[in-house]
C-alpha cells in the first residue's frame, strides 16, 4: 500500500481551514507595510545554497535534495526561501526599482532531516524579504512585522529572542575568542561541534544538543565585540523596538543557522519553552548575501515562518478558526426527469454565483437530506415528480427545518 514519503503529509479538505486562514493573516499584514508576492522555482542552481547558506553547514552538508538532470547540470530543492528571492532581485534588475524592495512568499521547503513536530522533509513557508536599505528602523519594522502577524493570528504568550552578531569587520575577533574559549573544552563537545571548531565557530552556538549546551551558556558574547558602525545599529534598534512597544530579551546565543546573516537576527517561540524545534518565526539582516551572489552590495532583512508550526500552535493554544465555506444548496431529487431537472437548475444556479452540490447516484431521499445536513449546506432544493410536472421545487431551510413550494424560475432569484 502506497503511503506519503518519510517526512511529508498531505493537507487534507479538513485541514484546510488553518492554512486559508495563515495564508489570509499573512497577506493582509503584507498589503498594510507595502509587501508584494514574488513566487521562485521550486528547484534553482545547487551553487546558489552552497553560497549563500554556507558550504560547512549542516544543510548543504546534509540536508539538502540535489539532483544532476539530463543536461549533468547539479540542481537543488529549494531548503529555504531567501537566497532564490535574492537571486531573483539580481537576475531582474531590482536595484533600479525605488528601495527598498519588499516581497514576499509562500514556498514548499525541503530538507532531509529527522521529521519532528512542525517541521517535515518537506514544509511550507511564508516568509518577507526587505531588500536594498540598512536602515535598524527597517530591521524594527520587519520585526514588528512579525509580531504583528502572530498577533493578528490570535496566539498569544510568546517571547522575542534578539541578538547582534556583528558583521565582517568586528566578527572575525569574536570567532577568534569563540574558538579559543571552545577549544578549552573539545573533549566535552559532540561530534558535530568537534568538526564546527575547525571549520564554522560561530554554528558551535546552534547546536542544541544537551551535552553541549552548557557550554554555549557560557561561552562569549557576539554583543562584546561589536564595531562602533555594528553596536550603533543595535542600539538604535532597540530603541525603535521600545518606541514600538515590543519587548524582547537579549539571547546570546541565538546566532541562527544560516552562514548569512549579519547584525540582527531574531526569534519568536513559545514563553518557556526551550529546544530545538520551538521557534515560531525568525530571520535577520543579511547584508552581504546580495554581494556574494554576484550582486552590487546591498543591505537586505526578512524573516520567514513555517506554516506547519503555526498550525500546530494554534491548536495547541485552541485558537477559533473561521471554518471553509459551505455550500449555499444541496439538490436533492427522485426519479430520472427530476434527475434531469436538477442538472439544468445546478447548471443555472452556477452561473448566477450561486455554490450548489447534489448526488450523483439514486439514492433515497432521506439518505440525500442528511447527506445535504453533512455537508452543511444552508438549503436544500428537492426535486420529484410532482414537482417536475408542475414546475416547481421544495425549497428547505436546513438550519429552521421549514420549507415551502416555489416556481423553478424563482429559485435563484430568492437564492441570489
Amino acid at each position: 500500500m502506497y503511503q506519503a514519503p518519510r517526512g511529508t503529509s498531505d493537507i487534507l479538505p479538513e485541514e484546510q481551514a488553518y492554512w486559508d486562514y495563515i495564508r489570509q493573516k499573512a497577506e493582509q499584514i503584507c498589503a498594510l507595510y507595502g509587501y508584494h508576492r514574488i513566487d521562485t522555482p521550486t528547484f534553482e542552481d545547487s551553487r546558489l545554497f552552497v553560497r549563500s547558506i554556507g558550504e560547512e553547514t549542516d544543510i548543504v552538508e546534509k540536508e539538502m535534495y540535489s539532483f544532476n538532470d539530463k543536461g549533468g547540470d547539479s540542481l537543488t530543492l529549494r531548503p529555504e526561501g531567501t537566497a532564490p528571492v535574492c537571486r531573483a532581485y539580481i537576475e531582474h534588475g531590482m536595484h533600479t526599482l525605488s528601495q527598498p524592495v519588499k516581497l514576499y512568499y509562500f514556498a514548499s521547503i525541503f530538507r532531509y532531516e529527522r521529521p519532528q513536530a512542525g517541521r517535515y522533509r518537506e514544509h511550507h513557508q511564508f516568509g518577507v524579504e526587505a531588500i536594498g536599505d540598512n536602515d535598524p528602523a527597517l530591521d524594527a519594522e520587519v520585526i514588528h512585522m512579525a509580531s504583528q502577524l502572530c498577533t493578528k493570528l490570535g496566539l498569544k504568550r510568546l517571547a522575542l529572542s534578539l541578538n547582534s552578531i556583528g558583521c565582517n569587520n568586528c566578527r572575525p575577533k569574536y570567532l577568534e575568542s569563540l574558538k579559543a574559549y571552545y577549544s578549552q573544552h573539545k573533549e566535552s563537545l559532540c561530534p558535530d561541534c568537534k568538526r564546527r571548531l575547525a571549520v564554522n565557530p560561530l554554528r558551535l552556538l546552534d547546536c542544541k544538543k544537551p551535552s553541549c549546551t552548557p557550554l554555549t551558556e557560557r561561552a562569549p558574547q557576539s554583543i562584546e565585540y561589536l564595531c562602533s558602525d555594528c553596536a550603533e545599529h543595535f542600539e538604535q534598534l532597540t530603541k525603535f523596538l521600545k518606541l514600538l512597544n515590543i519587548a524582547f530579551s537579549l539571547t546570546h546565543r541565538l546566532v541562527r543557522g544560516l552562514d548569512y546573516y549579519t547584525r540582527t537576527v531574531f526569534e519568536i517561540s513559545p514563553e518557556g519553552e526551550t529546544g530545538a524545534q520551538v521557534a515560531i518565526c525568525g530571520g535577520g539582516r543579511y547584508d552581504n548575501l546580495i554581494e556574494q551572489l554576484g550582486g552590487k552590495p546591498t543591505p537586505a532583512v526578512g524573516f520567514a515562518t513555517g506554516i506547519e508550526r503555526l498550525v500546530l500552535n494554534l491548536k495547541r493554544q485552541k485558537v477559533p478558526i473561521p471554518l471553509l465555506s459551505t455550500p449555499t444548496v444541496f439538490i436533492a431529487y427522485l426519479g430520472k426527469e427530476a434527475k434531469e431537472e436538477a442538472i439544468k437548475l445546478a447548471s443555472h444556479l452556477r452561473g448566477r454565483g450561486i455554490s450548489v452540490i447534489s448526488t450523483f447516484s439514486e439514492r433515497s431521499l432521506k439518505a440525500q437530506l442528511k447527506q445535504a445536513n453533512t455537508s452543511r449546506a444552508r438549503y436544500a432544493v428537492i426535486i420529484g415528480e410532482d414537482e417536475v410536472k408542475n414546475k416547481c421545487v421544495v425549497l428547505r431551510n436546513m438550519a429552521e427545518g421549514k420549507q415551502e413550494i416555489i416556481p423553478l424560475d424563482k429559485v435563484a432569484s430568492i437564492l441570489h
